[in-house]
């Protein structure tokens, strides 16, 4: 399987409606952003540096800048459209508390960092790569990150069997149909899996996690076919 296009954006929205559409797709997308937070909040002591991998348009880091006021945020994202789109959403905040790094992917990113960051965040970016490439990345954010450091990454997840894969189409198509999506969307939209994005069993998620090297490996949300982790390193 091959994930090019993942290298730049994968995602089927054009940045400038991206906000608008995403939580017409995905079930529950706002308490990805909220529980990262809360769970960032629940931590021993408030991060330092906080980089979010996969930004987008800056949505999380928006709602997180209030609440950790002591933190400076890095963003990086493939696409310089979801940069553009996160620059003029934080723009009234100065450069000593929001950095935008070069576009690139997590897999590929070698821009070297003044601090290793104390909090990762990776919100639904890495379900695109293909598995030697989310091991990469995974690899990549374990690296980049400080000893005793958090990542937290929610994903596009795969049923554990195909009538799960089946039945959880279903499940998540209902969703889109009551949130106003036409069935000629919501079709395309489900034929991605498995041919524009490559999702991984929850197992196959906390093998991977535990095999890069985090010593603490946790699943702490889980909704239709998204699920959401954090590691400690």
């Amino acid at each position: 399987m091959t994930s090019t296009k993942a290298s730049q954006n994968a995602t089927p929205h054009l940045p400038e409606d991206y906000d608008a559409q995403i939580s017409h797709v995905l079930p529950y997308y706002s308490f990805f952003h909220q529980e990262t937070i809360r769970l960032v909040k629940s931590l021993p002591s408030s991060p330092k540096i906080w980089l979010d991998t996969g930004c987008g348009t800056g949505s999380l880091v928006n709602k997180a800048i209030e609440e950790f006021l002591d933190t400076k945020f890095l963003l990086l994202d493939p696409s310089e459209g979801m940069l553009e789109q996160a620059k003029g959403k934080l723009s009234f905040y100065p450069e000593e508390k929001v950095e935008f790094l070069k576009a690139s992917s997590t897999q590929e990113f070698s821009q070297e960092l003044e601090e290793k960051p104390d909090v990762i965040t990776a919100i639904q970016c890495h379900h695109y790569l293909s598995r030697e490439e989310r091991s990469r990345a995974t690899g990549v954010c374990y690296d980049l990150l400080k000893e005793g450091g958090i990542y937290i990454t929610f994903e596009n997840i795969r049923p554990m069997t195909e009538e799960g894969i089946t039945i959880g189409k279903r499940y998540w198509g209902s969703f889109q149909s009551a949130h106003g999506r036409k069935e000629k969307e919501i079709r395309k939209h489900l034929e991605r899996f498995d041919t524009e994005y490559f999702p991984i069993t929850v197992e196959e998620h906390l093998k991977l996690l535990r095999e890069t090297g985090f010593r603490t490996v946790e699943l702490f949300w889980y909704s239709y076919m998204q699920a959401g982790f954090y590691c400690i390193k």
